[in-house]
């Protein structure tokens, strides 16, 4: 890495950062690697991917919580990322529907290392889990409790509770999984005695609570965290027999300039002063966390034009492969390939290639000058972006590599 610029890009760090004026990740060059490919192309960094969940495992083992780590599996499913996650070990997987449960097992993932996390569960899908006895099942919704109950009494399952808050990146309401507003996720808790009724006339016997109030939190809304807690413990006292706690994902990482990473020893003492006390394993599911700052999208600029006063810079992807801007406002860390030679900055708008007004990657932002075949690099797509990709306007094609 270049010494005169780490003073100079808040996103550098060991793997990621411009050699010899070229953008590198994991060794490789960003342009030469979307060059070869021929197309869009994801880039994701394996070494980066075990320091975040070493780093994860570390604070939890500090704190003296015994504990279990489950990848959620929806913010990538690239087989390769998901073969070296276990070969690494570390870690089970987490999944919310049939077919993300059967690609975790071709990858090698044992019964017992998948919890299934679900909604709107379908017959077809309990048909699934009857044959997959080992699943840790959480069930989110009464409906699901007497229907898995028909199909596999004496099951040990877990419950999906709602606590009525929500966090997520910067207060995002987009990102918050509960809140002022009904969602459709976890039982209330004026449910709550139904539910524990309805799983004892069903023969299932509920040893877990899981709860994912958002995605993307950081330091700022720790306390927030905390208060969600508290709130969970009203569910956790009513039932004697627990033995885990599952408290979701949505731990954040940095996505914008200003942005500080989530200070997880103080995440992991808000848990620890909560439920350290309590005897219970207490599992998370981390997807973003594990893989979004490992993983980069280079695109490729094919128009550089000013129209009605903006200037606009257009790429060979769009939100189809990377919606999180377009659905959820989440800002994307915007680079050249090439490190640019002056300061000199002006302000674009990234546009993709898909015939739809909220194709937009970026707006507004400072980029020093592109030219038309330039390749551009976005950060923090590891999570998220291919795993939500469409095939919108016929124009899904990518490829995707994992480089160790």
């Amino acid at each position: 890495m270049n010494s005169a610029s780490s003073d100079l890009y808040h996103w550098e760090r060991e793997n990621l950062g411009y050699q010899a004026g070229v953008l590198t990740i994991a060794g490789q060059q960003a342009e030469v690697m979307a060059h070869s490919a021929g197309a869009p192309v994801f880039l994701y960094d394996a070494q980066r991917i075990r320091q975040n969940l070493e780093r994860l495992q570390a604070v939890l083992a500090q704190a003296g919580l015994s504990h279990s780590i489950y990848y959620a599996m929806k913010a990538n499913r690239f087989p390769p990322l998901l073969t070296y996650l276990r070969l690494l070990g570390r870690c089970g997987v987490d999944v919310c529907s049939p077919e993300e449960l059967l690609s975790a097992r071709q990858v090698g993932f044992a019964e017992t290392e998948i919890s299934y996390t679900g909604t709107s569960v379908s017959e077809e899908d309990l048909a699934v889990l009857q044959r997959h006895p080992g699943v840790i099942i959480h069930c989110d919704s009464l409906s699901s409790i007497r229907r898995l109950g028909r199909r596999c009494p004496g099951r040990r399952i877990g419950l999906r509770i709602n606590p009525e808050m929500g966090l997520g990146y910067r207060m995002n309401r987009l990102l918050q999984y509960a809140g002022r507003k009904a969602t459709k996720f976890g039982i209330y808790h004026g449910q709550f005695k139904a539910a524990l009724h309805c799983a004892r006339e069903s023969d299932l016997l509920v040893e877990g609570i899981h709860f994912h109030t958002g995605c993307g939190y950081l330091t700022p809304q720790l306390p927030l965290w905390s208060q969600i807690l508290e709130a969970g413990q009203r569910f956790v006292d009513e039932c004697p027999d627990l033995r885990y706690l599952n408290l979701g994902g949505g731990l954040g990482i940095p996505l914008a300039e200003g942005d500080e990473p989530l200070d997880l020893s103080a995440w992991s003492a808000i848990i620890s002063r909560q439920f350290g006390n309590s005897n219970l394993r207490i599992c998370i599911e981390p997807g973003d966390y594990l893989v979004k700052d490992a993983g980069i999208l280079v695109l490729q600029v094919n128009t550089v034009e000013e129209k009605g006063g903006t200037l606009f810079v257009g790429v060979n992807g769009g939100f189809n492969l990377h919606i999180e801007p377009a659905f959820y406002k989440l800002p994307l860390q915007v680079l050249p390939c090439r490190q640019p030679d002056s300061s000199l900055r002006r302000r674009v708008t990234i546009a993709g290639n898909i015939n739809e007004a909220c194709d937009l990657l970026a707006e507004n932002i400072l980029l020093p000058p592109v030219h038309e075949g330039d390749y551009l690099a976005f950060l923090n797509a590891g999570g998220y972006g291919s795993s939500m990709s469409s095939n919108h306007c016929l124009r899904g094609f990518f490829r995707e590599y994992l480089l160790p």
